[in-house]
């Protein structure tokens, strides 16, 4: 078994290892598949090239996202197995504050795992998860995955789905079904980045509590004051803005030509 206590706290990487070492944790209790182990790697490594912060852009997307939710009739907020391992206690909160309704949707789905998570979800306080076993009864349209599977009072209804580390299948099956999608994606390249209506560049560690605590601050808000906050949010300007950002800090290293440590590529 996986201990993240037992990363130094003076290793470089350290916040890092213990992302790492919680995700081997939860793989070895079933709730992260194989392939959510690749999908971390692959999304770290646009980390770094954002310099593990979170950005102007990256805040202004967040805020859009939560008012979206908190305007929202049926706002849903969709588990995979890495959302549930590395920030279970954030998406019980989100849901607190919004009102959005979990619900649990897999690509590799099995009762185990829909178990595991479930469990997971409670223990960090969620009062309610969707989509376990028979309750996934409806489906998307056009979806060949196990993903296509949907609670009818969840996903199937919903008109603003918050999708965490998600793929572009199921991102553009789900525009196409007219709801807002609001996703969270380190890779600003993606189809997901590209389709969804709300793109958070960003870590899911960093961008899950701190959607939290903008969506709390944000509900004492008039409703037509959130909705001017979605609304006038232009997605496709905003991923392109976390592109230059990735451009500019990759002009800056082939410019010094030289090593450039993690710290300092965050001041670029």
């Amino acid at each position: 078994m996986t201990d993240e206590t037992k990363v130094p706290k003076e290793h470089p990487r350290a916040e890092s290892l213990r992302v790492r070492e919680r995700l081997l944790k939860h793989y070895n209790l079933g709730v992260v598949a194989h392939a959510g182990l690749i999908a971390h790697g692959r999304g770290e490594a646009f980390d770094y090239l954002l310099g593990e912060e979170t950005t102007k852009p990256t805040l202004e997307a967040i805020g859009a996202a939560a008012a979206a939710l908190l305007t929202a009739k049926h706002p849903v907020i969709s588990v995979n197995g890495n959302a549930a391992a590395l920030v279970a206690s954030d998406i019980a909160k989100l849901s607190e504050v919004t009102g959005a309704r979990i619900e649990v949707n897999l690509f590799y789905r099995s009762s185990k795992r829909e178990k595991a998570i479930e469990a997971m979800l409670g223990e960090a306080g969620a009062t309610e998860v969707l989509g376990i076993g028979e309750e996934a009864s409806a489906r998307i349209p056009e979806l060949g995955s196990e993903r296509r599977r949907v609670d009818p009072k969840g996903l199937l209804i919903a008109d603003a789905v918050l999708v965490p580390l998600e793929d572009g299948d199921r991102t553009e099956a789900l525009v196409r079904m007219g709801k807002k999608v609001i996703a969270i994606d380190l890779n600003p390249l993606s189809r997901t980045a590209q389709l969804a209506t709300v793109t958070i560049v960003d870590n899911i560690v960093r961008a899950m509590p701190t959607m939290a605590k903008i969506a709390k601050g944000l509900r004492t808000e008039g409703k037509e004051k959130l909705k001017k906050i979605a609304s006038d949010f232009d997605n496709k300007r905003n991923v392109g803005e976390a592109i230059d950002l990735i451009n500019q800090r990759l002009s800056k290293l082939a410019e010094k030509g030289t090593y450039i440590s993690l710290l300092e590529m965050s001041k670029i």
